[in-house]
């Protein structure tokens, strides 16, 4: 057993489910310990500082002798939850597959990076490698927000599972909330009601109609086109009553060049063309949170020393690709640190059944210290 998949091992067998997404999740607490225990051993210079209260980010340094420029190797430490799962914290390893909840979003990754910043302790490079272990990215991303305030690195490598492809663009984000405004009334007063869930009706055939215009027509090279879908609905009070209220909670996916401001337009433009052909109706939407999307130019120096670096370890070069997923560089590209996303490959991301290809996350741990070699020379 490889040392990066007997540290895997060790990582996936600590539950660390973030306790804002499954019952019993106890967060990222202990594995965050272990990690920072783990890279103290290695010689590295170890912080634990807490963006939200119990749940730690790890920042462990290799220190470079000579002032030279500095890579970060960012990883999140905590998981979606577990229903369904057969002894999700029981790594098993068949053929080149290692199973259990996280070995793939993103134990491995976390593993790998761990070995190669201790790695560059005992090489001593000239500029600094920094892992930061981060908390919460599966919910809000603090981890990576307080990592972004706090630090600042030459380069960065997020290392989600790309299998084995440089992610150089990823869509953003906006959540809205859509409200139709009705009339309370008996339901035996047609003449007083006025039903705000059959007036949100017209505006949720709207929704899909606008879906439909957007990814007909996509106009990024790496991550196509936006999206919109309606993701829950709530209204009414009982059967005997017009409902006086209709609330949709909607998720707009955007691509870069897009932003909060066009797609909280996009559906008050919508909203406004359904009042104008119905004088009863009545709503307005909110924007309720948003993350950026994000790109990165493919010329720009990170990706090329990756690309490189790649391309010698694999024995062929890797795709440039745009992943759909949302991650945490778009945080740390916002900070004005230029990043790059680069991992494994595997199946099961937030699935019943989850499992990373070992051989590429042995090919990442060269991989990346390649690159630290290169950067922090």
């Amino acid at each position: 057993m490889s040392a990066v998949v007997e540290l895997t091992s060790q990582l996936v067998a600590i539950e660390s489910i973030n306790p804002e997404l499954g019952v019993g999740g106890s967060g990222e607490l202990k594995l965050a310990r272990f990690v920072a225990d783990w890279c103290d051993r290695a010689g590295l210079e170890t912080t634990l500082t807490e963006p939200a209260s119990g749940r730690p980010n790890v920042v462990a340094i290799a220190r470079g002798n000579a002032g030279g420029r500095s890579l970060m190797l960012n990883a999140h430490t905590d998981t979606v939850g577990v229903t369904g799962m057969t002894d999700p914290f029981v790594p098993r390893l068949e053929g080149s597959r290692l199973y259990g909840r996280g070995a793939q979003d993103m134990k491995g990754s976390l593993a790998a990076s761990m070995l190669v910043t201790a790695e560059a302790a005992r090489r001593g490079l000239s500029g600094d490698v920094i892992l930061t272990a981060v908390a919460d990215e599966e919910v809000a991303s603090v981890g990576t927000e307080a990592v972004a305030a706090s630090l600042h690195a030459d380069a960065a490598i997020v290392t989600e599972p790309t299998d084995m492809r440089v992610a150089i663009a990823h869509r953003g984000f906006v959540h809205l909330e859509i409200e139709t405004i009705g009339r309370a009334a008996h339901g035996s007063r047609p003449d007083l009601g006025i039903d705000a869930i059959a007036k949100m009706g017209r505006v949720l055939v709207g929704v899909e109609e606008l879906d439909r215009r957007l990814r007909a027509s996509p106009t990024h090279r790496y991550v196509g086109s936006g999206s919109v879908h309606a993701s829950l609905v709530e209204g009414g009070q009982e059967y005997s009553s017009y409902p006086a209220r209709c609330v949709v909670q909607a998720e707009r996916r955007t691509i870069p060049g897009e932003s909060v401001e066009l797609a909280v337009r996009e559906i008050q433009e919508l909203l406004d063309r359904v009042a104008a052909a119905d004088p009863d109706f009545s709503g307005e939407v909110r924007a309720l949170a948003s993350r950026e999307p994000f790109e990165i130019d493919e010329d720009d120096d990170v990706v090329t020393v990756l690309r490189r670096c790649a391309t010698e370890v694999m024995g062929a070069e890797p795709a440039v690709v745009g992943v759909p997923f949302w991650a945490d560089s778009a945080l740390l590209s916002s900070a004005g640190i230029p990043t790059v996303v680069f991992g494994p490959r595997g199946e099961g991301l937030h699935s019943e059944v989850e499992w990373v290809d070992v051989v590429s996350l042995e090919q990442c741990v060269e991989i990346y210290a390649a690159a630290a070699a290169e950067i922090c020379a």
